[in-house]
């Protein structure tokens, strides 16, 4: 499909074939012992069909949820105890080493660079796993980490300590809470006007001071006063232009644009 939109125009009303699951083009049908899988793909074909599409044969399998399987970047399987697990997927997984790997051994910055561009990186992968089972050694990080501060460690800039400093900001934690999700509320969406709603939902995918901020701002920007939305990420800014000064009053949750705004503003003077 040519967009997410687009997918969810033409696939509108395809749920209502069978109990599933959805995101715009990607979809799971759950399926009971009882449940004829052959006559449920043949009305899905059917419905795909009416509407000048099909189904991907190459993309479609039958699988048992104790045998597991991939969807969206996530790997689930319920365990033979009847426990449900969720966990990276091995190609997510692999994908996200390499664009780590591809900033650690990149020679066009320096160690300060790379650690604010592994932060975003790596916040964005943890965040996106944050209710999955992150702990043991299967997605540790550690020998990604490790390299990173060797390659800081090289700078003649840097010492063993300026590196450890550049090395916690470039991996920072995030807490994981494994099958914590907070379900979408009855038939909430991100287009039906709610600001308020989906602005507080989006910022908890921020932690630390950008949380705090967000909250005593009400989820608004501190520098334009619209609500923060999804659609744009959600910078930190110190208002004093001195980020070691973590004050209260110097910190903002603003817009990324409006942060770009700001720091123009100043250029131009």
């Amino acid at each position: 499909m040519a967009s997410p939109l687009l997918a969810n125009i033409a696939l509108n009303g395809i749920e209502a074939i069978h109990p599933s699951v959805r995101y715009a083009d990607d979809m799971v049908i759950i399926l009971k012992p009882r449940d004829d899988a052959t006559a449920i793909l043949d009305k899905i074909s059917q419905f795909l069909a009416e509407r000048g599409m099909k189904v991907s044969e190459q993309k479609t399998r039958l699988t048992a949820t104790t045998n597991g399987f991939d969807f969206l970047g996530w790997h689930f399987n319920v365990q033979t105890n009847g426990k449900f697990r969720c966990v990276p997927s091995a190609d997510n997984f692999k994908t996200f080493r390499r664009k780590v790997k591809r900033i650690v051994n990149s020679s066009n910055h320096g160690a300060t660079v790379k650690a604010k561009q592994l932060a975003s990186v790596v916040r964005g992968w943890r965040n996106y796993h944050r209710y999955c089972k992150m702990e043991g050694s299967r997605f540790s990080l550690y020998p990604i980490q490790n390299k990173a501060f060797k390659v800081f460690n090289r700078e003649p800039k840097q010492n063993r300590c300026t590196s450890k400093k550049l090395l916690d900001q470039a991996f920072p934690t995030v807490p994981y809470s494994e099958n914590r999700h907070i379900n979408v509320k009855g038939d909430k969406s991100p287009f039906d006007g709610d600001l308020a709603y989906w602005s507080e939902r989006n910022s908890k995918l921020y932690d630390g001071e950008t949380s705090k901020a967000l909250k005593r701002q009400n989820h608004t920007c501190g520098y334009c006063g619209l609500k923060l939305l999804s659609d744009e990420k959600v910078h930190l800014h110190h208002v004093d232009g001195n980020h070691s000064n973590w004050k209260i009053n110097n910190l903002l949750a603003i817009h990324e644009s409006c942060h770009d705004l700001i720091h123009m503003s100043k250029t131009a003077r």
